[in-house]
């Protein structure tokens, strides 16, 4: 039992104790007795509900307390808060577009520089270099989807580029069209690897790239997607 509980019995007690002492002397100057127990009775009262008020919002923290301690070692709610794995984890690859200034039927040396594109079965190995700083360098494309091309069948990736890059990248392959081969190519680069250096007849006005692969039809369904995946800023 509690203090406030102790206190309310006593008053109580008082309380009635007076009433009855009055009503045995027919009211009187006791009277004033039995206002100052009303008084003291509504005090205990008043004490025992605040008393309990104070137990409800304790018990109401320390409830919200042990709520949180749990919460936070729930995995369920870990993982929620905690970066996804795969999808969403990091930033899209950029991608560069670099106007190719040479391009050798050999592997790049080491210490070289350039981009090597290595032998098939049915293409030479090839060293391309190009110009980092006349072209687009660390581009984030608007989109970037793997497809299958409408002509052969062979797998490509497209990507979109941003409204501002789509104006850049038609200046650049307006002057790249009138330039003599190899120089009328351009190197994407992706991750600090070439992958592709197609050529071009016109300036590209429409802000789409296809990325078919060093040589034609080099990208398997798997190479795609998982280019595609890094490019595009939605995935």
């Amino acid at each position: 039992m509690n203090d406030s509980t102790e206190d309310l019995l006593h008053e109580t007690l008082l309380h009635d104790t007076l009433h009855a002492h009055v009503r045995e002397c027919d009211g009187g100057a006791d009277a004033h007795l039995v206002g100052l127990a009303d008084g003291a009775l509504r005090v205990a009262r008043r004490r025992q509900r605040l008393a309990r008020v104070g137990v409800g919002v304790a018990l109401a923290a320390a409830v919200a307390t042990a709520w949180v301690a749990v919460a936070d070692d729930d995995p369920l709610r870990a993982h929620a808060v905690q970066p996804a794995e795969g999808r969403g984890a990091t930033k899209a690859s950029t991608i560069s577009l670099l106007p190719v200034t040479s391009a050798t039927e050999r592997a790049c040396t080491p210490a070289g520089g350039g981009y090597t594109v290595h032998r098939t079965e049915t293409h030479p190995a090839m060293c391309f270099h190009a110009d980092a700083a006349g072209g687009m360098s660390d581009v984030r494309v608007s989109a970037a989807k793997a497809e299958k091309g409408t002509v052969d069948g062979s797998w490509q990736v497209e990507v979109t580029l941003t409204a501002a890059d789509r104006t850049r990248f038609a200046t650049l392959t307006g002057a790249l069209a009138s330039a003599p081969s190899p120089r009328n190519q351009f190197a994407i680069v992706v991750d600090g690897k070439l992958w592709g250096a197609p050529m071009v007849a016109h300036a590209i006005t429409v802000g789409r790239v296809e990325i078919v692969g060093a040589y034609d039809g080099d990208f398997t369904s798997a190479m795609a997607h998982d280019l595609a995946q890094r490019l595009d800023p939605g995935r």
